[in-house]
């Protein structure tokens, strides 16, 4: 389908260099960003992913840092 838009000149400048770059035309180049910007959206955000390490601020009683013999028994304690 044809149609028309409006694009910052700059921007249209990268997408020509990366059409060259790939042997493609400036329509596939543009098809192919609207398509993975549109796959992104339905997948949805990336969860947030946060390290707990401590629990309080402090280091569990009697689990030495140093010791990673220890810190395995710990870990499997848990």
């Amino acid at each position: 389908m044809r149609t028309t838009i409006t694009i910052d000149d700059g921007l249209l400048d990268q997408v020509r260099r990366r059409a060259a770059e790939l042997g493609r035309t400036v329509s596939q180049v543009i098809e192919d960003g609207v398509r993975e910007s549109l796959l992104r959206r339905e997948e949805g955000p990336a969860s947030a992913f946060r390290v707990r390490p401590f629990h309080g601020g402090r280091v569990r009683a009697g689990v030495d840092l140093d010791d990673n013999a220890a810190l395995l028994d710990a870990m499997d304690d848990r």
